[in-house]
């Protein structure tokens, strides 16, 4: 019995390792079947070198301008972050506000989540600025008394993003003892929110139309090539080859057409802020601004290789589908 059970174990053993290695086979002739198809399509490419290189440009092309406008609205919203100090509440404290209160007065509204900074403007320092920018500076000379008065300056957290929350704490701080008058430029904010959220939609719908056109045109290229082909997909039919087996090639190709695009277009793109980046920034250092032009960084870069050759795949597997189904052995 005992030797009844153990060589029924054994051959369990063997089977389980036949299994084991049928599997190992099997994954090997897959991955060598997708290697071939892989670069055999990037040979194909290199041997119709011109008609590629045609292609890819026009490609590249199209996703380097929809990549140049989302590099844009980043840069205005990185632009927009250092116009924040414009986008302060000015607090001006009534004149029997003396300077210790004044200083207390704007530690307590530090303390609060929703702001980032608080500066206070003695009157001092308020005269000095107006006489050296006022242009009035022997007229002010003549005053028995400083009439301008304590300044605090609230910097809230968060600037552009809850326009109703600003309205409440401008608000808020107008009905405080020690505030004679609280302003800040709303309508200058409202205008910056739109332009920005104008440009970020304006970025989504011309990347959607960009890449619907990247979209056909590798469909059409995949299509020629396919043509090109008629005779070997035929053939490869008749002997009894399986669609998915006829699509690898071309999909490989529609891969690396999108792929090499993505590169192109990173590469015009990066050129194209290289020439800008210099005299912006000294535009930038002419208004006192230290303003720094933003490139691609390196998840964006993944990520306009990553869309633009899903784009290539996507368009070849279209055309694939609609097209191989018309193409039957006689």
């Amino acid at each position: 019995m005992k030797h009844e059970n153990r060589k029924h174990n054994n051959a369990e053993r063997l089977q389980t390792k036949k299994s084991g290695g049928n599997f190992i086979d099997k994954w090997h002739a897959y991955k060598n079947l997708h290697a071939h198809a892989l670069f055999s399509s990037l040979g194909r490419l290199v041997g119709t070198r011109f008609s590629s290189a045609m292609t890819i440009v026009v490609l590249a092309i199209a996703i380097s301008l929809a990549s140049g406008f989302y590099i844009l609205v980043a840069n205005l919203q990185q632009l927009a972050g250092n116009l924040v100090s414009s986008n302060q509440i000015s607090l001006f404290l009534k004149d029997e506000v003396s300077e210790i209160r004044a200083r207390s007065f704007a530690e307590k509204i530090r303390q609060n989540s929703d702001i980032q900074d608080v500066k206070i403007i003695s009157k001092e320092q308020a005269l000095g600025e107006f006489q050296a920018y006022s242009g009035f500076g022997d007229a002010v000379k003549a005053l028995e008394k400083n009439p301008l008065p304590i300044v605090i300056q609230v910097l809230p957290t968060n600037s552009f993003e809850n326009e109703q929350a600003l309205e409440k704490m401008l608000e808020d701080f107008k009905r405080l003892t020690e505030v004679d008058f609280a302003q800040m430029d709303m309508q200058w904010v409202k205008r910056l929110q739109s332009i920005i959220e104008v440009a970020r939609r304006g970025v989504t719908l011309l990347s959607l139309l960009l890449g619907a056109g990247v979209l056909f045109i590798t469909a059409n290229t995949i299509r020629l090539e396919l043509h090109n082909r008629k005779d070997e997909v035929i053939i490869a039919k008749l002997v009894g080859a399986t669609n998915n087996f006829i699509h690898r090639p071309f999909l490989y190709s529609g891969f690396w057409i999108g792929f090499f695009s993505g590169v192109s277009a990173w590469f015009i793109v990066t050129i194209i802020m290289l020439i800008l980046k210099q005299p912006v920034e000294n535009l930038s250092r002419l208004y006192d601004g230290s303003f720094h032009l933003l490139f691609l960084g390196f998840l964006d870069t993944l990520m306009l290789l990553f869309i633009s050759s899903v784009l290539g795949v996507v368009g070849s597997w279209i055309v694939l589908h609609f097209q191989l189904q018309q193409l039957k052995p006689e």
